[in-house]
């Protein structure tokens, strides 16, 4: 049988399988029941969220045999073909690779002919962002007075670019990044299905690196998967495929800036390179410990605080909440946040990070000699 990626074989085709935009979803269902169809649909969000997805599903609910629903059936034949594809009334069109102005024309002018065989023509233009302006000029006109039969659904990853007067004659909805505990679910339950077993942890590590793209959480899952033959994978792996340092080394690394040895601190940056790990990861990783550290801080300063309860990791966070200023935990995290230009500027990422550090270094330094 031939192998069906993961993003396709777990591509949802109802409306009820989308994860994680529960609000967006509801609102378009209920317009499709009470038959409160617009013209045209804008949807936003950054890569891997689910626009083509729920555009694809909203054209399946609008060409259903059993007539508009926001439950398609999924077994009529226009369904089917919407599903696979070939559906002749559903274009699609990606503007990243049709840009220019007569590119745009040639599909509108088939806006004047009726559906062959659905309820409505619908246009399913992705990346409309990338469109020239002569493109997006004549795709105003239509958009002003389209006929009763035609339906467009535009998706983008920069609604920025897209002029206003476009953005007026759409209903504009912008989907968010997907939060980790979605995307972990998620991934859980697919993996039952299939009868594999991922440990949870190893699950987070994946839904924390996808940073609210569940396209890129399955894409991981499925490098993941390939790289074991089947084997217990062990986080150590993890970590190395996302080029991202474990729990234990980011934990080492902070102690190591908080207690301000620079030695060390820059001896882990060495075998972060020798280790292949992304410098920029380093930062973000820090960036959420010491977001962690705040949040102990602040929960172990209430009474009602149990640290019994607490696993061996939070332990020692809760140790070294105890050895530092929460002013100064805020200070680290705002140096690394604006850190980000250094990596991206310096010569090279490693120059980058050692910035980020020495200002750290230099902070505590200053402090300490007021």
């Amino acid at each position: 049988m031939k192998y069906q990626i993961l993003s396709n074989k777990w591509r949802p085709q109802s409306f009820n399988q989308i994860i994680g935009h529960k609000y967006i979803i509801n609102i378009l269902k209920n317009s499709l029941d009470l038959q409160r169809i617009h013209q045209s649909w804008l949807f936003s969000g950054m890569h891997g969220v689910g626009k083509t997805t729920i555009a694809r599903i909203l054209a399946k609910s609008l060409n259903c045999n059993n007539g508009i629903t926001s439950q398609p059936c999924r077994i009529c034949k226009n369904c089917i073909s919407i599903e696979k594809g070939n559906f002749l009334d559903v274009i699609e069109l990606d503007a990243a690779s049709k840009t220019k102005v007569e590119d745009i024309k040639t599909i509108l002018d088939s806006t004047k002919y009726p559906p062959i065989t659905g309820r409505f023509k619908i246009y399913l233009i992705d990346e409309i962002h990338m469109l020239s302006k002569n493109s997006f000029n004549a795709l105003l006109k239509i958009l002003e007075e389209p006929p009763k039969y035609i339906k467009f659904i535009l998706a983008t990853t920069h609604v920025k670019k897209i002029p206003n007067t476009i953005i007026s004659r759409c209903l504009h909805i912008h989907l968010s990044a997907i939060t980790n505990k979605h995307i972990s679910n998620y991934l859980n339950d697919k993996l039952k299905k299939e009868n594999i077993h991922i440990n949870k942890e190893i699950l987070d590590l994946i839904s924390n690196s996808a940073q609210g793209s569940i396209r890129d959480a399955i894409n991981t899952l499925e490098l993941i998967m390939c790289s074991n033959n089947n084997k217990l994978i062990k986080k150590k792996t993890i970590n190395q495929l996302l080029g991202t340092f474990g729990k234990k080394k980011i934990l080492l690394l902070a102690k190591n800036i908080i207690t301000n040895n620079i030695d060390d601190t820059l001896k882990i940056i060495d075998d972060a390179e020798q280790q292949g790990i992304q410098y920029n990861n380093i930062v973000l990783s820090l960036i959420t410990f010491f977001h962690h550290l705040s949040i102990v801080k602040i929960a172990s300063s209430q009474k009602k605080y149990l640290t019994d309860k607490l696993s061996e990791y939070d332990k020692i966070i809760y140790t070294l909440s105890k050895k530092i200023l929460f002013k100064d935990i805020q200070i680290y995290c705002k140096i690394l946040i604006q850190g980000e230009k250094y990596i991206r500027y310096a010569p090279n990422p490693k120059i980058g990070i050692e910035i980020i550090l020495f200002q750290i270094y230099q902070y505590i330094i200053d402090k300490h000699n007021i």
